[in-house]
């Protein structure tokens, strides 16, 4: 459970290094959080009317009424929560590979780009599933390991 808060003690620290842990402990948050905002907005608050076939067919907009509703309004809400934590555990995730955080934001916007975007999640998986670079580099002792600098270099 640790694993999972810490993003949020380190809510806009984008620098330093992130263990792998971190970063996936702190998506696996993220799917359990929804799943459960899901339950609560399709089964308990209604918002799966809309999907069920209970709308009206003479108003186009009416089947828009759950995500408009509290219950679409959570997942706005821990959207938000999560969106500054999130940017800066990736971009740490991306120092402990010592690549700069700026390319979390050319990824970003990679994949706005239709064939290039799909290229672009793929990379920024396969970055977050490699290990990190051993021992210190330019963003910071290694989060693994940090006693093993070495002494005498």
């Amino acid at each position: 459970m640790e694993w999972m808060i810490l993003p949020f003690k380190r809510y806009a620290q984008f620098t330093g290094r992130s263990r792998r842990m971190e970063f996936w402990m702190f998506a696996l948050l993220n799917v359990i959080v929804y799943i459960v905002l899901a339950i609560l907005a399709f089964g308990i608050l209604g918002a799966g009317d809309a999907f069920s076939g209970n709308i009206d067919p003479n108003d186009p907009m009416s089947m828009y009424g759950g995500f408009f509703s509290g219950a679409g309004l959570l997942f706005v809400l821990w959207w938000l929560v999560v969106l500054i934590p999130g940017i800066a555990v990736g971009v740490r995730r991306l120092h402990d590979r010592n690549i700069s955080g700026w390319w979390y934001l050319g990824l970003v916007v990679a994949s706005f780009i239709p064939f290039l975007g799909i290229i672009a999640g793929i990379a920024f998986l396969v970055l977050m599933v490699l290990p990190g670079t051993d021992g210190p580099n330019r963003f910071g002792p290694d989060p693994k390991n940090p006693g093993s600098a070495e002494t005498f270099s």
